[in-house]
């Protein structure tokens, strides 16, 4: 029983204070007056009763009432209902004692009234909301209509009302109490009358209260006072918000957000909070909750505890700024979630089941609303009934979520108090619901420890929730698909909830008067009066004296033992996580194998063992197959079981996460402290210190989790023992008969009350010291898992590195773990306090909290914990003593057998970023390594480390095929060539577990497949990618390995003085330009130049001054002046720019020259411009440009603008001979293209910017046309118009004999309507550069100067027939410019130049063609696809298409500007295509950019100075990474790697060479392929450094420096075969069929990784070679083996020179010489071999062996040769540049000078031939013919007899075909036979054409010849 009303309160405006600014209310009474002793007096009352602030109305206002909530300090929550009416505040009267204000002073004019609120305010424990309202009303009522009633009487009995909190419908009927019927005398007892209740049982449960006038009320308590009271909140909350945001904010307040709703009605806001706490039951709301919050409070928004709170929408704007509060609009409907919260919804089927539930409820009309004939009455239930289907749904959702929760309950003590924990981990690991953020929160939250402490005990009175979850789960289950059959079990729990509220729903006989209707308008109302406090204390008291006599009324509550219900096992579906009974098997079957000790059976399953232990019931039946094993005494092992049984428990672990919800780490923590072997005397190494590596052993919560299931087991088997009439009372494990812990507890708990003292004490004593004990066995096990076997090391786990340590288990390395839990340790940096270094200390320290807070909790004494505190050290040192014996035994074991980590040779400056981390390198699509086609040992997979260091990533490591042997395999890449990380799952067949893979491929055609091993944790792994991704694209181009290198190396400065005529050396190590170099080549004339200075330079300046045109539409001017860079004076920089590469060639090919004046020289047609000194004009190109002599630099300005990017036309290239000019440029922007190719003659409408632009191109392309001697030799005049047919017919006859085939090549590849003959034209991918578009589009002008009519001549170089011109003129200048940009423009045919469009490629489709060839090249998986196989991928990728298309490109600009026309490429952006043109054109143009030196100028020039974007296509840094990897530098040098395949003898330097840039280009080691341009390089300050600083000796910053000392070392980089024609122009096949792969794609040496970083291999050679030389006692054979993609070939095998130069090195070596350097020994045999063959026979050949052993290749190495009568010549082989080539000319030859392109088709050098047998025979002729003495050789490969007519002759004059011998039989001499020679000596050879006879010098000559023929044919 408990009072309706604790206190009555009336609560006034304060008019005391009215002049302040805000008004403020004050309490006028309150009854009783002294506070309840159970219940205080809540105080701010005054605040809730007007929220919105006290203020004076100009009118008076209707009544209201309103339900506020108040906490007290007890969390207990006190109900106060506000009724507030407004009464009159007269100024006038200032006396009176309720209206007494002053506003006299006040010069505002106050209205004459004024109405103040004046609120009566009940305070209850009880929530009636209706029953309130009815008593105040009821007061109300009574004073305004001025019934007969004491005010005090009403007050009285309302306030001694007692009612039962829950039971049903009570109802007391009080008799009618009045002063006024009742005599004075008599009150006493008539109110003590009042009071009696009834003893009739109808009568009581019909019982009424009532006030006493006239009322009367029926209070229905509900049933069970657990279940809330709704009435209709729910129902309404979900009408005003919808489904959707009531479920968010049902989720926000589980998972502890701030919820804020609000509304303009104070009563919906008490409603709306009252209903989400009623849709959360069974879980209570345990943070702060005020329904409604008073305006002066408004500050309890900013707590940062979660809250649910009402405010009024009076104050919403206030409420904006709050950033982490969930905001309700009740009133517009709406719920705002800010963008900071994250809101964790119910897991997903269960939401939208919810949903579904939901929405029939609320709108039942929606499933049918599409029906045809819909039913007649579909309305929703009422409101009630509508707010308890709501709430059941949400009881169904708990049931749900919360389904056997209670077999995760430990009972940890039962007596004197419940203590019962809940196991999270246990249970999301049954309901499979471990990822569920929702759920996670919920079960950490407040709510859900509050559901486990109330409703954790198993014997109390039960409720509608405890039911459901005992009795209905397996239907919910059943039903969960069904919505209807969920509707219909939602309908019945429905019921349920209405008939607890609502228990008797027929009584509802209430009869309380209300006031009239308007009543409150009336204008002379009294004011509430003044009441009598002792009247209305004497009802208090004689009711509290009568409750002091009576017998407490107590309700018997039904307790019993709370079920269970079904445990979580057969809720979740078995096929989740179910493990085939195959593998449960193969687990058995090894663990028996191991005990067993068949090793041999054991090893062969254990890979598939570790593998099936990923999954959850592997590890299970593992953990009891081991537990089994224990029991039987078989926990001792041998060294190899115990190591097979800590590798299994590893791998079991390592997938448990921290929580181990699945309960296999707690299965498996009684066993690793039962496995053990004997390490030596005394000395036992158990599992535990093998096993500690995994995150779940630092877990506090799993060790709590694991200390109360083994204490509930302990109590269990406490009350289980103590009774003697247990059955099984021996037994501690359970068995199904025996009960659970929760159902003794539920019987203990039932008999407590009967217990006697001192049984209950003896009770608690055993439960506390069954808890202290366990305390202590856990510090032990602890202790055990948290020390590391080495514990003077100090590790901690985030600091070691994996794989520097040795093992402990033969099999296995673990780490300290305890440092990670240390709380003083910098967990985040990884480093150790110093104070708190020792690891015991921080294991103790762990324990200790441990033990704090589970003994605490468990309710263990403080003398108990002391005493647990002081043995924890204790225990820790002795078990530190123990460890440290077993740590030097275990030294002593046996090699383990996991491979030792070899660390990697490094570069100088390159830093390990990793410590080696443990993985399998896994085989790829390549099958060499893996002993496929070509056979071989299977050296992959292989077992090692990957290391990541500054520059590169490395593999190191040995296979794991035992058979293979100790072969070293090493793969490596630069990191900055990484393409692609993708992560991966790998199946192989192996001895060890694989963790995770990744695939890693790299654009220097690498591939690693890499898979961590078990040992390195998949946080490492994680790691191991972030360093891996920041490394590849570092910030700037400033963190790349380039730049990084030498920062750790103090650089030493040497100040050197320079000779002037030093040789010029690049010092290009991209700080660098400042030596000026003289060229050693004879026949370039240069001048010395000096750089003009600028202070008179007066006419250039004022003409930049005078152009006020902006540079550039793109850039804007301001920004393009260099930032910080240029600080020395202009002098310096000039000297600088004109050492630079571009300024050394200008001056080699006499090009410009560097005036500081208009006045041009005449005889110099060419100039060094300096506009662009400050890269002003065009960021990309260099700082001096070659422009013609006669155009000023304004002009070049305004031209430039036309360009993209400002790339106009400049020279950059000149053939000596014919002094034709190459230029580049971009291509032009879209809107000059027609402007710059209009008709000069065309009408213009008028002077414009456009049209002057236009005319200033055509004159500085007539600029350059006019420079060429063949134009001026014309008659040309320097204007367009003076160009007349004369002059085209005017031509150089020497120049018409050196243009042929070039029409035809210019046909194919612009494209035409007609095929030509001998045209490789295949349709398709392998077709030419001809596209499929035709000339129509293009006027029939363009490019017919060039492809005239075909002839069926063939070409030398493969290319097309060739053509005679239509037209006798060629043009001057050709401008080779993008099809796509030249549309629809049209050829003057009074224009001297020439657009040949061509189509050329996207950039695009050169990044995907080369993915496409790596991946054809590298597959990362052998496929039996036969559309995948080699070939079709690499026909697929095109990237043979783009190289043919390119060298086509070129080879036309050759023959043109070998014709005498000059060309200017024009493409794109001019830095891509157009730089791979332009390059190839120079290098198969000039002999010198063939040389090694002349490759730098060329690569220097054409790629660095004119800007490629080398870091943008690279990807080099993070802001490029998007756009990808484009290889246009590397398609360059695969073109020229094919033109060095086709002319060997020409290149100075080596395939290698070029295999080495391809490599370095990409790899970031050297500087000088980073940056975009040489503007970026000086900006960032490596162009060029000091003068005199020494470069390091160890860290080279460029390439060229690099090669140049290597150079010196070795002759790696030169080709032996060079021997190159002065001024030879090379011409080379460009079909596909004559292409090759570049072995650069495919090639690799697993023996020593890539061996371009020279320091590494040679290195290591040398090491390897010290140790062979040591171990010279064993004979040594001298066979060695050479194992495809392992070794070097040519370095087991070099070639003969190769060899030859290491034989040489050896003698020098034994002699004690010093050696010489290779160089000088070849210049040295070169002039020796030049000395012989002078003297010789011109015609003779050189017999020097040594020159010639590699020389037999052809000069041509084609399988094609055309033979071409008409020039007969020989070639002397010696290696002399100046040797001179004899040509004879023929008729057809107008020069006397021959190509020797045409040489190489048209004879074959005599070495070249297989000479089996030779020598001189006499030879019959034919009929009527002489005996003629001739050289015969006979040449088994070809099976031919070949004579010629001397020796020396090249040409064969005839040929016998052996195939065609019939018989070689003993001849006679015939007529005309030579004179004085035996008989014999004569021979017959007969074949099927005719009867050879041969004359011998002697008979055994004779035989000879006879026996090798015949042994040929024999052969054959």
């Amino acid at each position: 029983m408990t009072r309706l009303a604790d206190y009555f309160v009336l609560v006034g405006y304060d008019v005391d204070k009215r002049g302040s600014s805000d008004g403020q209310g004050r309490i006028l009474q309150r009854f009783p007056e002294k506070d309840w002793e159970d219940n205080p007096f809540p105080q701010g009352i005054e605040l809730f009763c007007q929220p919105s602030g006290w203020q004076l109305f100009t009118e008076r206002q209707p009544p209201t009432f309103f339900v506020a909530v108040l906490t007290d300090i007890n969390s207990e929550r006190h109900y106060c209902a506000c009724f507030t009416f407004w009464e009159a505040v007269e100024d006038s009267q200032p006396q009176k004692s309720l209206s007494g204000e002053d506003d006299e002073d006040s010069g505002v004019i106050q209205p004459a009234q004024m109405f103040a609120p004046k609120s009566l305010v009940l305070v209850s424990q009880l929530d009636h909301t209706e029953v309130f309202r009815n008593c105040l009303g009821l007061i109300y009522t009574v004073h305004l209509e001025g019934l007969k009633v004491p005010l005090e009487t009403l007050i009285g009995n309302l306030l001694t009302c007692f009612i039962p909190i829950a039971g049903g419908s009570q109802m007391y009927d009080s008799t009618v109490c009045s002063f006024n019927l009742v005599p004075q005398n008599l009150a006493c007892d008539w109110l003590l009358g009042c009071f009696q209740p009834g003893l009739d049982e109808k009568e009581e449960s019909l019982r009424t209260i009532t006030l006493g006038a006239g009322d009367r009320q029926v209070i229905q308590t509900p049933i069970n006072d657990s279940l809330p009271v709704s009435g209709c909140s729910v129902a309404l909350l979900f009408r005003q918000l919808g489904i959707i945001n009531v479920l968010y904010l049902f989720c926000a307040a589980l998972t502890e957000h701030k919820i804020l709703f609000l509304s303009s009605s104070y009563q919906r806001l008490s409603d709306a909070c009252r209903a989400l706490l009623a849709i959360m039951f069974p879980l209570k709301y345990c943070f702060t909750y005020i329904p409604i919050l008073p305006g002066k409070l408004l500050e309890v928004l900013c707590t940062p505890t979660p809250f649910i709170i009402g405010v009024s929408s009076f104050f919403r704007s206030e409420t904006q700024e709050l950033l982490d509060v969930i905001i309700a609009d009740l009133d517009g409907g709406t719920v705002t979630i800010p963008e900071c919260i994250h809101i964790s919804l119910l897991p997903d089927p269960l939401l939208h089941q919810t949903q579904t539930v939901l929405s029939m409820i609320l709108d039942p009309e929606l499933e049918v609303a599409d029906h045809a004939f819909p039913p007649s009455a579909m309305q929703p239930s009422s409101l009630k009934i509508q707010d308890k289907e709501i709430r059941a749904v949400f009881l169904w959702l708990f049931a749900q979520l919360f389904q056997g929760h209670r077999w995760c309950l430990h009972v940890i003590r039962i007596h004197p108090e419940p203590v019962i924990r809940f196991h999270k981990a246990a249970f999301l690991g049954q309901r499979a619901l471990t990822e569920d953020d929702f759920l996670m929160k919920v079960l950490d939250g407040m709510a859900f420890s509050g559901f486990v402490s109330e409703r954790g005990p198993s014997y109390r009175t039960i409720d509608l929730f405890d039911e459901l979850i005992a009795t209905e789960v397996e239907r919910i289950r059943l039903e969960e698909g069904n919505p209807h059959k969920v509707m219909k079990h939602v309908k019945q729990l429905a019921e349920q909830l209405f008939k607890n509220e609502n228990p008797y729903p027929t009584v509802a006989m209430h009869k309380v008067q209300r006031p009239t209707e308007g009543s409150h308008l009336r204008l002379h109302q009294t004011t509430f009066p003044h009441l009598d406090e002792v009247t209305v204390q004497l009802f208090i008291d004689h009711a509290a004296a009568k409750q002091k006599n009576e017998i407490p009324a107590v309700k018997s509550e039904k307790k019993c033992m709370v079920p269970s219900g079904p445990p979580p096992d057969t809720i979740i579906d078995s096929n989740v996580l179910a493990n085939s009974a195959r593998r449960l098997e193969v687990v058995r079957n090894c663990i028996t194998y191991i005990f067993e000790n068949k090793t041999v059976e054991a090893k062969k399953l254990l890979p598939a063992v570790l593998r099936a232990l990923k999954g959850r019931a592997a590890r299970q039946c593992l953990t009891q197959e081991l537990n089994l094993h224990v029991q039987q005494n078989r926990a001792v092992l041998d060294d190899q079981q115990f190591d097979y049984i800590i590798r299994m428990l590893n791998c079991a672990l390592q997938d448990c996460s921290h929580m181990d919800e699945h309960g296999i780490a707690a299965a498996l923590l009684p066993l690793v402290t039962a496995f053990c072997r004997k390490l030596g005397a005394g000395v036992t190494q158990f599992a535990y210190s093998c096993v500690q590596d995994h995150s779940v052993w630092t877990n506090m919560q799993f060790w709590e989790a694991m200390f109360y299931s083994d204490v509930q087991n302990h109590i269990r088997a406490l009350y289980l023992d103590g009774n003697e009439n247990e059955k099984h009372s021996q037994e501690h494990e359970s068995v199904p008969e025996d009960k659970s812990a929760l159902e003794i507890a539920s019987e203990q708990w039932r008999q407590w009350p009967m217990l006697s003292k001192d049984k209950q004490q003896e009770l608690i004593q055993k439960e506390e010291s069954t808890v202290f004990s366990q305390a202590i066995h856990y510090a032990n096990r602890m202790s055990y898992l948290l020390l590391p076997l080495d514990t003077s090391k100090n590790r901690l786990l985030r600091s070691a590195g994996l794989g520097d340590f040795e093992s402990v288990s033969n099999s296995y390395v673990t780490n300290s773990i305890a440092g990670s839990m240390a709380e003083s340790y910098d967990t985040e940096s990884g480093f150790e306090d110093a104070e708190s270094s020792d690891v015991a200390n921080s294991v103790v320290r762990f324990i200790n909290r441990f033990v704090d807070k589970v003994c605490t909790e468990s309710g263990v004494t403080s003398e108990h914990l002391k005493a647990v505190h002081l043995m924890i050290p204790d225990i820790v040192q002795m078990h530190i003593e123990t460890l440290d014996a077993v740590h030097r035994e275990s030294k002593r074991l046996p090699a383990i057998q996991k491979p030792k980590l070899l660390r990697p040779a490094l570069l100088v400056g390159e830093e390990l970023v990793m410590e080696g981390l443990r993985v399998y390198l896994i085989s790829d699509g390549r099958d060499e390594a893996t002993g496929g086609v070509m056979g071989g040992p299977p050296l992959l997979p292989a077992e090692g480390a990957i290391f990541l260091t500054t520059y590169r990533l490395i593999f190191r490591g040995t296979p794991t095929d035992p058979l293979v042997g100790e072969k070293v395999v090493i793969r490596s890449f630069p990191i900055a060539s990484l393409t692609k990380e993708k992560k991966i799952s790998v199946s192989v067949q192996m001895d060890q577990f694989i963790q995770e893979g990744l695939q890693l491929r790299s654009c220097t055609f690498q591939l690693m497949k890499i898979a961590f091993d078990e040992e390195v944790a998949s946080d490492l792994a994680e790691v191991f990618k972030k360093h891996l991704h920041k490394l590849r694209y570092p910030q700037h181009v400033n963190g790349t390995f380039a730049f990084t290198v030498g920062q750790s190396f103090k650089l030493v400065v040497e100040h050197k003085h320079k000779e002037k005529n030093q040789s010029l050396k690049t010092l290009s190590k991209n700080f660098v330009k400042n030596a000026k170099r003289t060229m050693s080549r004879q026949h370039v004339t240069r001048k010395k130049y000096t750089p003009p200075t600028w202070e008179n330079r007066s006419s250039l300046q004022s003409e930049v001054d005078e152009d006020d045109i902006s540079v550039s539409e793109e850039v804007d001017q301001s920004s393009l002046t260099l930032s910080s860079t240029i600080k020395s004076s202009d002098r310096q920089t000039m000297s600088n720019v004109v050492e630079r590469a571009c300024c050394r060639d200008y001056q080699r090919l006499g090009l410009g020259t560097l005036s500081n004046s208009l006045t041009r020289s005449k005889h110099e047609p060419f100039r060094i411009s300096t506009i662009n000194r400050m890269y002003a004009v065009c960021r990309s190109y260099p700082g001096l440009l070659i422009v013609p002599q006669s155009i000023p630099d304004s002009t070049i300005q305004r031209i430039s603008r036309c360009y993209r990017q400002n790339r106009f036309p400049v020279v950059c290239w000149r053939n000596s001979r014919t002094k034709a000019v190459l230029l580049r440029s971009a291509g032009l922007h879209g809107k000059g293209v027609v402007g710059f190719f209009k008709s000069p003659n065309a009408p213009t409408a008028g002077p414009s910017q456009a049209d002057s632009t236009s005319l200033e191109q055509e004159k500085y392309l007539q600029a350059i046309i006019n420079s060429m001697p063949s134009y001026s030799d014309a008659g040309g005049r320097n204007t367009l118009s003076g160009f007349t047919s004369a002059h085209m017919s005017s031509s150089d006859s020497s120049d018409k004999q050196r243009q042929p085939k070039i029409g035809a090549l210019m046909k194919q590849v612009m494209g035409s309507k007609e095929e030509l003959p001998g045209t490789f034209s295949r349709g398709g991918k392998w077709g030419s550069i001809r596209g499929s578009g035709l000339m129509s589009s293009y006027s029939p002008d363009i490019g017919t100067r060039l492809a005239g009519k075909d002839t069926s001549s063939p070409q030398t170089n493969g290319g097309p027939s060739e053509a005679h011109f239509v037209q006798q003129q060629r043009a001057y200048l050709y401008i080779i410019g993008d099809k796509s940009q030249l549309k629809g423009t049209k050829q003057d045919p009074l224009q001297q130049w020439e657009v040949v469009p061509i189509e050329v490629f996207d950039l695009r489709h050169v990044k995907t063609s080369f993915k496409k060839l790596m991946k054809a090249c590298i597959p990362s998986s052998t496929s039996t696809d036969p559309n995948m196989t080699y070939y079709r991928c690499l026909e697929e990728s095109d990237w043979l298409c783009l190289i043919h298309k390119v060298l086509q490109v070129s080879v036309l600009v050759v023959g043109l500007l070998d014709s005498g026309s000059s060309v200017m490429v024009s493409l794109e952006d001019g830095w891509d295509i157009s730089t791979q043109v332009v390059s190839l054109v120079q290098l198969l143009s000039d002999p010198y950019y063939r040389t090694m030196d002349g490759f730098r100028l060329l690569v220097e020039k054409e790629w660095l100075s004119f800007g490629h974007r080398f870091s943008h296509r690279g990807a080099q840094t993070l802001a490029s990474q998007s756009s990808g990897f484009t290889p246009v530098f590397l398609q360059f040098l695969d073109c020229v790697h094919q033109i060095h395949l086709q002319f060997p003898m020409e290149f100075e330097f080596s395939q290698y060479y070029l295999k080495f840039l391809a490599y370095h280009y990409v790899s970031n080691r050297f500087r000088t392929f980073l940056l975009d341009s040489d503007y970026e390089r000086i900006e960032l300050g490596v162009m060029y450094e000091e003068k005199g600083e020494r470069k390091s000796q160890q860290v080279y910053k460029s390439v060229w420096d690099y090669i140049d000392r290597l150079n010196k070392k070795t002759p790696i980089f030169f080709n032996y075969m060079f021997a190159p024609e002065d001024g030879e122009v090379l011409k080379p096949y460009s079909f596909i069929s004559n292409l090759k792969v570049w072995d650069f794609y495919t090639n690799e040496t697993l023996s020593e990784g890539p061996s371009y970083d020279w320091e590494l291999v040679h290195g290591r050679q040398e090491q390897m070679d010290e140790s062979d030389r040591q171990d010279t006692s064993a004979p040594k054979s001298q066979r060695k083996i050479i194992w495809p993609c392992y070794d070097n070939r040519s370095k087991v095998e070099p070639d003969a020179i190769t060899k030859l130069f290491q034989e040489m090195q050896s003698l020098e070596m034994e002699l004690g010489q010093v050696s010489e350097k290779w160089k000088d020994m070849w210049d040295k045999i070169k002039a020796t071999q030049r000395t012989e063959s002078k003297l010789e026979s011109r015609h003779s050949l050189s017999s020097s062996l040594l020159m010639s052993s590699n020389l037999s290749h052809h000069r041509r190495s084609q399988g094609m040769y055309v033979k071409e009568t008409r020039v007969g010549s020989s070639l002397s082989l010696s290696m002399d540049s100046e040797s001179s080539v004899t040509a004879t000319p023929s008729s057809g030859m107008g020069r006397g000078q021959q190509s020797t392109s045409t040489l190489y088709s048209q004879f074959q050098t005599s070495e070249s031939e297989n000479r089996s047998f030779e020598g001189i025979l006499y030879k019959k002729g034919a009929l009527l013919k002489p005996w003629k003495p001739r050289w015969f050789v006979l040449d088994k490969t070809k099976h031919q007899l070949r004579y010629y007519d001397a020796r020396q002759d090249k040409d064969c004059k005839g040929v016998i075909d052996l195939a065609e011998v019939e018989s070689v039989i003993q001849g006679t001499p015939t007529m005309g036979a030579p004179k004085n020679i035996d008989e014999k000596a004569f021979f017959d050879l007969k074949t099927t054409k005719r009867f050879y006879n041969f004359c011998a010098q002697d008979s055994q000559n004779a035989q000879l010849w006879m026996d090798s023929i015949q042994s040929c044919l024999s052969d054959a």
